[in-house]
């Protein structure tokens, strides 16, 4: 039983699924509704984890060839390695998709049921089935739907959108392409051995490391304008600090453009977005 849903929790890739969590409870404690009613504070984080599973179920389902073809997916996917059937991976995704905007609908408002179902059906279909494969900006336009979260549960506890979780999504968008980028420079040839057009292939290694530079500079700059929406003065300090460390790793990756810079600078792109939402939390709460 334990094995059996152990497959369908890989489904949901469960390493990307707690920055999602991560970053819409960063926003319900922001917000603050919830921190009374534990309750609907843990039950906007499931019925989130369910919104993104099922995007990222949808994703492996319709990618399940591509994934059988890559070093980096072929031996860590349950539909590659035969655990599940294309038809149970289907099911599932649909399953969770359905339960979590259900979850939004009645115990919530339906705002942030539409945002739910927005984002699987932007990432689940959208990206996954027509971006992804046509253009070399796939990973700018697609990580909309990862710096959903906080959007989705601002909107679950309030009813409405507002500034500070706009800034919370930019974050997290903004973040993504240099995120990302680094790894596909280490993996570009899986990616080019099953055609799919990632930025290191199209436009080569150097131009990636130049617009991984422009990004951190431009993620730099928005997490410091947090500081307007409610962000105190722990908050200041370990953002320039995190955000200065990541633009010196930036550099340095460019500058030396070696393979095992860019993997470290994925690494570090994790530590940073951790400590950074880990610090909001605790400023949030204190300040």
């Amino acid at each position: 039983m334990l094995s059996q849903f152990g497959k369908y929790l890989n489904l949901t890739k469960p390493r990307v699924m707690t920055l999602v969590i991560v970053t819409g409870a960063t926003a319900l404690v922001m917000e603050g509704s919830f921190l009374s009613r534990p309750l609907e504070f843990v039950l906007v984080l499931l019925a989130l984890y369910f919104s993104g599973g099922s995007a990222n179920a949808l994703n492996q389902y319709f990618e399940r060839d591509l994934d059988a073809r890559m070093s980096r997916t072929r031996n860590r996917r349950p539909l590659p390695k035969k655990q599940l059937s294309p038809a149970q991976a289907l099911t599932f995704a649909i399953g969770i998709g359905i339960t979590s905007v259900a979850i939004f609908i009645f115990w919530f408002n339906w705002l942030s049921a539409l945002l739910a179902l927005a984002t699987i059906l932007f990432y689940g279909l959208y990206y996954t089935l027509w971006l992804k494969p046509r253009t070399d900006l796939n990973i700018v336009i697609g990580g909309a739907a990862g710096a959903m979260a906080p959007l989705i549960a601002w909107a679950a506890a309030s009813g409405t959108l507002a500034v500070t979780p706009a800034i919370l999504f930019l974050i997290v968008f903004i973040w993504t392409p240099p995120h990302f980028w680094s790894l596909a420079l280490y993996f570009k040839e899986d990616y080019r051995g099953v055609g799919l057009p990632m930025m290191p292939l199209v436009r080569g290694d150097n131009a990636t490391y130049k617009q991984i530079l422009v990004y951190t500079v431009a993620l730099l700059a928005v997490s410091l304008s947090l500081i307007l929406a409610g962000g105190g003065p722990l908050y200041l300090a370990v953002a320039v600090v995190l955000g200065a460390l990541f633009l010196k790793k930036s550099i340095n990756a460019k500058k030396r453009q070696l393979p095992r810079l860019s993997r470290a600078l994925f690494g570090y792109s994790i530590v940073y977005l951790f400590g950074l939402f880990f610090t909001i939390v605790v400023d949030s709460l204190i300040f």
